[in-house]
Formats: structure tokens, sequence, C-alpha cells
């Protein structure tokens, strides 16, 4: 049966987000019903309304979210009413040619900004964020967009790894494969920016630099595990040399999205280094790079998408870590907000303040 919820919703580009009622579809073949237990605030759901992507609307917000299944329909296998699961955003399909080369994380039927799901308001259709909309009390998806988590793990945990804590970790295992010893620094301190500080750490990198435009982001750093700290500036590159031995870092991971950010984090590389971005910014940001620095500095750049990892086998992975301790989160969430309080977390986003704030329902 249908049911009515409360979901964030935001109506056109620019406009005010707002809690409105919406009806629900009755859940089909192959999809669960979930109630929303957490839900993290991402910048990608900034960019659903500040015009960095431009969605159809009316839109659900909110992806990186976790839950408890409610019900299950016809021909659903991998999990049953009561189990706790994170959602996937990116869900891959299996059968394109990305999947069955091993690169589900780019998958051809994902990563899609938003689809339509049968949810209504005032009786005509909604979108949904990244196929989830999961600023609501409750959602209805595809059976491959949830991961079964331990019950033990805390929502707000199991939340943050489908988006942040894998994008963040993953881009460090996976992507760049941070090696023990290496010298890192890391461009943007949101919650996926310091995932990849802790991750960077425990990779064994020897140096982990934390950058922000925020003094007030030093702590949250060095709680991730930085071994410096440094205040983005139109000197950025020299303070970084200074902290490496004057050859710049072994791996640079931009963080935010912008082309200044990432002409950033190539100054700030050494010859031969890596360049990894993991921020997603406009379409018409464009990065200019001369011709001749890409030849003599011999630096790689490249970005990482969703971690470049399989959420299916990497999510399960990252909540045995946080259960035994050797990942460890707190540091991460620093608002615990309401749904109707998640505009005034984005005012935060915008002003560089914070890491995560969580929705809890």
């Amino acid at each position: 049966m249908s049911a009515y919820i409360q979901g964030l919703v935001v109506r056109d580009n620019g406009a005010a987000p707002a809690v409105e009622e919406l009806r629900l579809p009755e859940v089909g073949p192959g999809q669960v019903r979930i109630r929303i237990r957490a839900a993290g605030v991402c910048h990608s759901d900034l960019s659903m309304v500040n015009g960095t992507l431009k969605p159809p609307h009316p839109l659900v917000l909110g992806h990186e979210a976790a839950g408890e299944v409610v019900e299950a329909g016809a021909g659903v296998t991998r999990v049953q009413a009561g189990t706790h699961v994170a959602l996937n955003w990116s869900p891959p399909c299996r059968q394109c040619w990305f999947c069955t080369h091993g690169e589900p994380w780019l998958c051809s039927t994902a990563n899609v900004a938003a689809l339509e799901n049968g949810i209504t308001l005032d009786g005509a259709p909604v979108h949904v964020t990244l196929g989830l909309g999961a600023f609501a009390e409750q959602v209805v998806v595809p059976e491959k967009a949830v991961i079964p988590v331990p019950d033990e793990l805390a929502w707000e945990s199991a939340a943050l790894l489908g988006c942040a804590v894998l994008t963040g970790t993953g881009a460090v295992r996976n992507t760049a494969e941070v090696q023990p010893g290496s010298s890192v620094v890391v461009i943007g301190l949101g919650g996926v920016g310091l995932s990849v500080v802790a991750a960077a750490r425990a990779a064994g990198a020897a140096s982990v630099i934390a950058v922000d435009v925020s003094e007030a982001k030093k702590a949250l750093a060095e709680a991730a595990g930085a071994t410096d700290f440094v205040v983005s500036s139109d000197n950025l590159s020299k303070d970084i040399r200074a902290l490496t031995s004057r050859l710049g870092a072994d791996h640079a991971f931009e963080c935010v999205g912008r082309a200044a950010t990432i002409r950033a984090a190539w100054r700030a590389t050494r010859r031969g280094g890596q360049v990894t971005v993991v921020g997603m910014g406009r379409a018409d940001d464009m990065v200019e790079l001369s011709a001749l620095d890409i030849f003599t500095s011999a630096r790689t750049l490249r970005a990482s998408v969703y971690g470049s990892s399989d959420p299916d086998v990497e999510v399960p992975a990252l909540a045995q870590d946080v259960l035994s301790g050797a990942l460890k989160l707190d540091h991460l969430i620093t608002d615990r907000i309401t749904l109707a309080e998640v505009p005034a977390a984005f005012e935060r986003m915008t002003r560089g303040e914070g890491a995560r704030s969580v929705v809890t329902f």
C-alpha cells in the first residue's frame, strides 16, 4: 500500500527547500520500502539547489542515508523486513561494459542526477535525488540500491558509509593507491575530505597536510589524523613545499570541486606526483593548465568517482572496520539536526563550517 510521508522538497532552481507531504508509490517487484533512520547532508545535495547541477523539479533531496526495510516486493532476495541497510546512490547494473570490465563505479546506468519514481506532490510526479530522495521519512527504491549492514552498527555511521566515507576512503585506497611513507595534501575538509585524511593516515602516509579556507577546521583535521594544517591562500604551493622538502607532495586530493582548487592541488604536487579530483564541480568551471607544464611536470591528474569502489563489497567491509574500532567516524559528525534544519546545514556548508550534519529521524 502507498503511504504519506514527510520529505524535503525543492520546487525550482534556487528555490528554498521545504518539508512537504509526499505520497510514496506502492512497492513493486524487485523494490523495497525503507524507513530512513539517519541521512547525511552532502555537498552533492547542495549542488542540486545552488545551480551546480540542474536536475528536474520538483525534487526530493538526499542520498546519503541508512534505515531499515519495512516492506520487500516480489522477487527480492537479499533483504527482508527488519534488515538494516545503507543506501547506494550509484548501484551498478552488473551487465554493461564497465561493470563487466571491473569498473562498476562507472556503470552506464548509474550516476543519474534525478529520477521520477512514482512519488507525488499535490498529485504531480516528483523526482528523487540520485534515484533515492533520502531526505524523507521513507523511500521506495530498487533492491540493488540497498546494502545490508550489521544491526549493531549505529544508524549515523551506516549513513555516512554510503557516501562520504566510501568516497574518501576509496579515493585513497583504490584510485590513488597511497603507499606507506607517502606525503599527502588534502584540499577541502568537509565529510569527504576528512575521510580522505583518515584513510591516508591509515594507509601509512608519513605526512598528511590538511588544507581549508577556515582555521576552525584545524581541530577536525587533527582529529582525523592530519599531521599538519594549512589555511588556504595564494601562497599555498609554497606553504606545501615548505613542508615537503621543497619538492611538493606525492599525492594531492582535491575535495572541493572548483577549477581554482584543482590548479592549487596541481601546483602543490611534486614532479611525477598524482592529483586526484574527488570534488564534483560545475560544467562551466574550466581548468586551465599549460601544455608545457603538463609535459615537464609529469604529474597525473585524474578523478575518483565514488571512490573507484564496488559498494556492495566495500560498504560491508567498512562497517566491520567501524565495529572493530579500526575506523572511527565520530569526528565527522558535527551537527545532528531535524529534516527542517537541512537548509541551515546548507548555509553552514556554504560558509565552510563543520563537517557532516546528519538528519536523525
